[in-house]
């Protein structure tokens, strides 16, 4: 006889509506200025960052809309209800700021072929009030940062905006002090890399949650330790763990035991450690006798 328990439970995210409302407004207004600035003074640099901006804004409303369809409660047709949306959030922001790196390296390589004469004060000017608005924003989503990847995903975008609005006030002051126009596609092109170190540890661990890896904040092997070591374990078989959203992972696991515990506290402690030492908060344990003929689904998650 086989002895199962699901401990599903639906968790409400933290709400960061008023974060992103603010983020998004910010953001907007600043991309308005800084492309009307960055055409009457001809640079590439607040043009190009203006566009990295704008991406962040439809990268903080996806945030957002996922973050919202997270909260709604499962149905019957949707047992999960929309908590992978935060990680399908996650990896179109990724792949928006792949984008937008090839965007930005192809015009500041025009522009270091064709050069123009940016105005470095205009630059200067516009970049820092950018520097003002993309660290507030940052701060705005710190608290989460270490604990959902959609959140993370939006603090590094504006964190990264941050550093890229300084560098761009740095191209102007250079380009007023002594009139290097080479400066301004250059720092196109730092703009550039910035994005892509920011955005790649984002993209890879998004799109490992999307087909269902173990989130890196899970040791597997270490979870695997655990189970096999509990009191009247057997052995092991049919181990699954993987992301639901951006902040629950979920496990399955088949238990071959000698014999039954008397009583459900024994799979009830069993979730609480999982839950504490790696954070698995949707843990389903099935108990099974090692003489049940129940055999492993897949040879590669079998353990003795």
């Amino acid at each position: 006889m086989n002895r199962e328990v699901n401990h599903h439970h639906h968790h409400a995210p933290p709400d960061y509506n008023r974060a992103f409302a603010i983020g998004v407004t910010l953001n907007v207004a600043f991309v308005v200025v800084e492309a009307v600035f960055g055409v009457l003074s001809d640079s590439l640099a607040l043009l190009t960052d203006a566009g990295h901006n704008l991406s962040d804004v439809l990268g903080l409303l996806l945030a957002w809309g996922a973050a919202v369809l997270a909260k709604r409660r499962p149905s019957a047709r949707r047992t999960y209800g929309f908590s992978r949306a935060t990680i399908i959030a996650s990896l179109f922001s990724g792949l928006l700021l792949m984008g937008a790196v090839g965007a930005i390296v192809w015009e500041a390589v025009q522009r270091l072929i064709d050069p123009a004469e940016p105005a470095g004060m205009t630059i200067m000017v516009v970049a820092s009030i950018g520097v003002v608005i993309n660290t507030v924003t940052a701060l705005l989503f710190v608290s989460g940062k270490d604990h959902d990847l959609n959140i993370r995903g939006a603090f590094l975008h504006m964190a990264a905006d941050a550093a890229v609005s300084l560098g761009v006030v740095i191209a102007g002051a250079v380009i007023l002090a002594y009139g290097f126009a080479w400066i301004d596609p250059v720092i196109s092109l730092v703009i550039a890399a910035v994005i892509l170190l920011s955005t790649w540890g984002l993209l890879r661990d998004s799109l490992n949650l999307a087909v269902d890896a173990v989130p890196r904040s899970v040791d597997p092997a270490a979870v695997r330790e655990f189970l096999t070591g509990l009191p009247g374990v057997r052995a092991i078989h049919d181990l699954h763990i993987w992301a639901m959203s951006t902040t629950d992972t979920a496990l399955t696991a088949h238990l071959v035991m000698d014999e039954f515990p008397d009583s459900d506290q024994y799979l009830t402690e069993v979730s609480r450690v999982l839950q504490e030492r790696f954070s698995i908060n949707h843990p389903t344990i099935q108990l099974e006798r090692h003489d049940s003929g129940n055999i492993c689904h897949q040879s590669l998650h079998c353990a003795d």
